[in-house]
């Protein structure tokens, strides 16, 4: 039974929600704003384009590896040593990469960094899911979204006004003082909220989830050029047999590693793919628009990174109040409003095919930005009210994974889109313009026809008011 509920209440809970979602939203930034200093690290170092990518690869790699062991880590170390654990990880990973002489060194430090945020990820919404009462869910993971959508605002900034005073080292300077006295302070605010249940951690589990790796790694070879395709695929197989055997073997444990019988709860199953579709839609966004601004519209990067600020700040001020709705109306007939939100944006794209303005873009964004605020927390708060309690770190970390794996592809596929379509035209002999604007046209109509899939699955979504678990 679980008791861990009632024990935070007032400052108490204030505090302890305050400082792990700063080091969230910190964790968060680190994530998303080091792209700005790709150059300089290029430049410095003097790797190529290709070898700078792979702090993004790199990054992401280990994420996905991390975020199903996390529910393994919250039940075995409790939540105070491990998010205490994290916090050191990521500030010895922004000390390394601050004093690092080569790229390699600066590789490892991130990976140290990914390691920690892959943790802390599903963690954080484990626990603020296990210290909330069903009822005040969505409120509280609106708050939660509200951190998070603000970071992806936060990062350009941030980066941009650092870079402006100082070099790379003064971004990593910002993190290691933030997550040093996020150290100190935990100390005071972060207890253990959730009850132990000690188990043995199984290691072969642990290296089958290098599968998930694999994959997404071939995924992200898509398109590229001088790939060695034998040996890729060759990974991709091996790959795919080690997840399909970490799911067998997580069905025939006692105590598996990452509880998978959780996919047999079908609100929860439609809410991994609803907020797996709607993240796929976001990191679209915010990839190949700035493509759009600076390939088509000619603006400068700096006003390309800028020109996302307003939709993230829409994705902001959306996340509360619409888990404030999901408590009042309903959790399927807010993700149906979001996802049909996502569906006009990306349904207005593909609707005209002439070339649009940068105001225009920017709305269309903040249509679907907007939207993501209706599906994504929503999905992951109505997941875990599908499920027992004691089963929502493993709740979370599936839904994690599974978004970071699908939007990662989604990346992967549209870029592929984007770049074949381009040059087919180019090579039938059609102007650049033209050419560049038929392939993010088949860009938009994919995402028209995935978003589609997403409204159709949220259709069929069970409204939980009337229902008890």
């Amino acid at each position: 039974m679980d008791t861990t509920q009632p024990t935070l209440s007032g400052r108490r809970r204030f505090w302890f929600i305050f400082t792990l979602l700063t080091g969230t939203w910190t964790m968060s930034i680190s994530q998303s704003s080091l792209s700005t200093v790709y150059p300089t690290f290029m430049r410095d170092f003097g790797i190529s384009a290709s070898t700078v990518q792979w702090l993004t690869t790199g990054f992401m790699l280990t994420m996905v590896v991390m975020m199903p062991i996390s529910p393994w880590l919250l039940n075995n170390i409790g939540f105070k040593k491990l998010f205490l654990t994290v916090l050191v990880l990521f500030d010895v990973g922004s000390i390394i990469i601050y004093f690092a002489p080569s790229f390699t060194i600066m590789m490892i430090g991130r990976l140290i960094k990914a390691a920690a945020v892959g943790v802390l990820f599903p963690s954080y919404q484990s626990i603020l899911l296990t210290i909330t009462p069903e009822e005040d869910r969505g409120s509280t993971m609106g708050v939660a979204g509200l951190v998070m959508g603000s970071a992806l605002a936060s990062g350009p900034i941030i980066s941009g006004v650092v870079l402006k005073f100082t070099d790379w080292h003064g971004l990593f300077l910002v993190f290691i003082t933030v997550a040093t006295i996020l150290i100190l302070l935990s100390f005071a605010t972060i207890q253990d909220v959730m009850v132990s249940k000690p188990s043995k951690l199984d290691v072969i589990s642990i290296v089958m989830l290098l599968g998930f790796a694999g994959i997404l790694y071939v995924v992200n070879e898509i398109g590229k050029a001088n790939v060695n395709w034998t040996l890729a695929g060759a990974l991709l197989i091996v790959s795919i047999l080690a997840v399909a055997y970490f799911t067998y073997r997580q069905f025939h444990l006692t105590t598996p590693l990452l509880e998978l019988r959780v996919l047999k709860t079908v609100n929860y199953d439609l809410a991994i793919f609803l907020t797996a579709i709607s993240y796929i839609a976001l990191i679209v966004v915010t990839i190949v628009f700035p493509l759009y601004y600076q390939g088509i519209l000619k603006v400068s990067p700096f006003i390309s990174g800028m020109s996302l600020v307003p939709g993230a700040v829409f994705l902001s001020i959306l996340n509360p109040l619409t888990g404030k709705l999901a408590e009042k109306l309903g959790y399927k007939q807010i993700m149906l409003i979001g996802m049909g939100m996502i569906v006009v944006g990306w349904l207005v794209l593909t609707l005209i095919s002439t070339q649009l303005n940068l105001l225009t873009m920017i709305l269309i964004a903040a249509l679907i930005e907007g939207g993501n605020a209706f599906v994504m927390m929503p999905a992951v708060t109505l997941g875990a009210n599908s499920l027992p309690n004691q089963l929502i770190s493993h709740g979370t970390a599936v839904i994690t994974t599974v978004r970071q794996i699908l939007g990662s592809a989604g990346v992967a596929v549209a870029t592929l889109i984007l770049s074949n379509v381009t040059a087919s035209q180019l090579k039938a002999g059609v102007p650049t313009l033209t050419a560049n604007l038929h392939g993010y046209h088949a860009v938009f109509l994919t995402m028209l026809g995935v978003e589609i899939v997403g409204f159709i699955l949220a259709l069929g979504l069970r409204d939980e008011r009337q229902t008890t678990k």
